[in-house]
């Protein structure tokens, strides 16, 4: 009867977070160290399912590498027809980071930023900021990840499409509201010599 319990409540806990539907590319590098690139199906900041040329070995450790969403740890479960589906190992920190940055994958077509996003995104140090409007209200956010044109934030502070607002100490204007947060246009873009990790909005 143990056993039966233990059976019924493994595909519970496999599918504990919604996957959603986005497609990046990549790469994932198998345990004997030899990297094949893949592509994304579906995921969620507990598992991901890609297309790829190699599947790995049931219970091989990965390592991958994602556009947008960085580098990734996990282990494959099971074999698909054209790829894999592998569980995501990572702190409940980071689960949370990746939960951010897949609402914005998913929502990114309805954000009305440019479709070919030719600007890098990258996610700072320092992702706690400070968001003002022009009549002195203020909320807290957390940054997804930004470019040199714009950034997607995690906020309770809602703030309708076309406002203006003061991002840190950065003019912008909120371009689109999604599930748990804003996406916001630059007054100016940030000079791309001042663009990394260490710039503080």
């Amino acid at each position: 009867m143990t056993q039966a319990l233990k059976l019924r409540a493994r595909p519970l806990e496999r599918r504990r977070h919604q996957r959603v539907k986005v497609v990046v590319l990549g790469r994932f590098m198998l345990e004997n160290r030899e990297e094949y690139p893949c592509q994304t199906i579906n995921m969620s900041p507990g598992g991901i399912a890609v297309m790829a040329p190699i599947k790995g070995r049931i219970g091989e450790r990965i390592v991958m590498y994602l556009e947008h969403l960085g580098r990734l740890e996990g282990i494959v479960v099971r074999h698909l027809e054209l790829g894999f589906a592998a569980t995501i190992v990572a702190t409940k920190r980071k689960q949370d980071k990746l939960a951010n940055q897949l609402t914005w994958l998913a929502n990114r077509h309805e954000l009305g930023l440019p479709e070919d996003r030719r600007h890098e995104r990258i996610t700072p140090r320092q992702v706690n900021v400070l968001i003002r409007l022009a009549n002195g209200r203020e909320g807290a956010g957390r940054i997804i990840d930004l470019s040199m044109s714009g950034v997607a934030i995690t906020t309770n502070f809602a703030v309708p499409p076309g406002t203006a607002v003061t991002i840190g100490s950065t003019p912008a204007r909120v371009v689109r509201q999604f599930g748990t947060g804003i996406a916001v246009e630059f007054v100016r873009p940030i000079p791309e010599d001042l663009f990394d990790e260490d710039l503080q909005l």
